[in-house]
């Protein structure tokens, strides 16, 4: 099917065929921009004819260790040039770039290390402590260290393990990059934040981590030369693939350690930064910034924000600023971000919560995707009257390879052919969707659906609430209610019956929460509300 009549001769050769990688993106970077800068953080700043040096050289030091292709060569580093340089070293030696969340207790490193199998693991001096505790902890063989000291930020080199710069020095600058023979090779090994169990080892190959970056440059409208700034942890999606995306660009990536509201309008302002990722935390952060944290910039700045549904009151906030928020959404499984709210010149004209209502859908899929919408639980198509609920599934080259050694967990989430989120949307009559809870989250009162995400909405848009989520409460008439814990604004009184009050106006009674807890709201690295937790606070009360 779709063959000409005479095929002779017109088979795949060297000349019309190479297999998609990132890889290609910096090699390219380097003849066409090099003596550009490409990458920044404070005093270190690097053209790419010296990053593509220092990712030849990281390659060759790491073959010169026993890392051949296949292996897994493992990172604890924060947003940082190294970090940033082992997404290209790593797999230009052919090996597997694992990026290990640098905020997981010693037990889930330790588990990470043995599951993956890690020759080698880069290590920022800060999270050497528990690099060592997690190596002892081991079962199987430990992988060797490289300590990566940041003297910038107060973590000088401390020993004893083999200091970055000079495994570097000592590397042959005349390596031999080798590329993937097949697109299907993988790439990265990324392990899911599970709130459950053990996390689970997902497999990125060339072909989609290359296309997921080449796919957001067309959903972000990004031009020749952007300035990115790290916020989205590169050990999170590999940083949605954005570190990969930049060289296609010309791009400038700006490495940020602290997350925090005076260094990202700093960035801006000084670095001249237009772009950056960041889950609704962040917006929140850089809304409620007293006046003496912010600084002036006159450009606007693109803003990609996912990991939860943004509250439309923060949305409504943070344009005037001189942010443009774009929603997108997608998961571990799928590279980072896999649908984007697209904007159309129809909703031009709207303004306040009706625009920041449009803003906070999760959209449509992105240009690499085969296919995303909802389903009901018999994999059919669900009605698109953005009433009816169903899970959002995916078909398409951004979607994983599966679960590294799992193959009854990536059998369960590929079944019926398409890639099983684990979300529930609706669908509106344009198509967009637009989450309402991941399924876990659904609460059940009195046999009615509850939104989790709803009732946040509603609570957020109060004046005094900094942030706010909705969980389960087990309830002897209704089997559950919503409970909602806060943080408040600092000052602010908690007031719990004024607070239910004002979301009653809103709300159905039903969805109305029937407790408020006032406390600081845990957090996973990347920003999400760690509802687990506080479902376990909301079953003792």
């Amino acid at each position: 099917m779709g063959w000409m009549a005479d095929e002779t001769g017109l088979h795949r050769r060297a000349a019309n065929y190479t297999p998609l990688t990132p890889l290609s993106t910096l090699r390219r970077a380097a003849r066409i921009y090099p003596g550009e800068m490409a990458v920044v953080y404070g005093s270190h700043r690097k053209t790419y004819a010296e990053y593509e040096d220092r990712c030849t050289r990281l390659a060759s030091a790491l073959a010169a260790m026993g890392v051949g292709p296949g292996d897994v060569v493992s990172t604890l580093i924060p947003n940082l040039p190294p970090q940033a340089e082992a997404h290209f070293g790593v797999p230009a030696c052919g090996a597997v770039l694992n990026a290990i969340n640098t905020r997981l207790d010693v037990d889930t490193v330790a588990y990470i290390l043995d599951h993956s199998g890690a020759k080698v693991v880069l290590v920022d001096t800060q999270f050497l402590t528990l690099a060592e505790a997690a190596l002892e902890r081991m079962e199987g063989p430990p992988p060797q260290i490289v300590e990566v000291p940041d003297p910038q930020a107060g973590f000088p080199a401390r020993g004893p393990h083999p200091d970055y710069e000079a495994v570097l020095a000592g590397a042959d600058p005349g390596f031999e990059w080798i590329l993937p023979q097949d697109e299907w090779e993988s790439i990265a090994l990324n392990y899911t934040s599970g709130t459950t169990g053990r996390p689970k080892g997902v497999v990125y190959h060339h072909r989609g981590a290359y296309l997921n970056a080449m796919g957001q440059i067309l959903s972000w409208r990004m031009v020749l030369r952007p300035r990115y700034l790290t916020i989205v942890p590169l050990f999170h999606c590999n940083g949605w693939c954005h570190t990969w995306m930049m060289p296609m660009l010309g791009g400038t990536l700006v490495c940020c350690r602290d997350i925090t509201a005076p260094n990202i309008f700093n960035a801006i302002a000084d670095e001249g930064v237009t772009h950056f990722g960041g889950a609704p935390i962040v917006l929140n952060m850089l809304v409620n910034a007293p006046a003496a944290e912010r600084r002036d910039f006159d450009h606007v700045v693109e803003v990609f924000t996912a990991g939860a549904p943004p509250a439309p009151a923060t949305l409504a906030k943070i344009e005037p600023m001189g942010f443009n928020v774009t929603q997108v959404y997608g998961l571990t499984e799928t590279y980072g971000p896999a649908t984007e709210c697209t904007w159309g010149p129809h909703w031009d004209d709207l303004t306040g919560d009706a625009r920041a209502a449009i803003k906070a859908r999760q959209g449509v899929a992105m240009p690499i995707f085969e296919q995303i919408t909802v389903l009901d639980e018999g994999l059919a198509q669900i009605p698109m009257d953005g009433t009816t609920q169903g899970e959002i599934v995916m078909r398409g080259n951004g979607v994983m390879k599966g679960y590294y050694r799992n193959p009854r967990a990536t059998e369960e989430a590929f079944k019926g052919g398409c890639f099983h989120s684990g979300d529930i949307a609706v669908q509106h009559p344009d198509g967009y969707i637009q989450i309402t809870d991941r399924a876990k989250d659904v609460i059940i009162s009195g046999g009615e659906n509850v939104s989790s995400v709803e009732v946040e909405g509603a609570l957020m848009a109060h004046p005094d609430v900094l942030l706010a989520a909705v969980v389960a409460k087990p309830d002897e008439r209704w089997g559950e209610v919503p409970c909602a814990f806060v943080e408040l604004k600092p000052g602010a009184a908690e007031d719990p019956d004024a607070l239910i009050a004002f979301a009653r106006k809103t709300l159905a009674g039903f969805k109305t929460p029937k407790q408020v807890v006032f406390q600081e709201l845990p957090k996973t690295s990347t920003g999400k509300i760690q509802k687990f937790e506080l479902r376990k606070i909301a079953k003792t009360l």
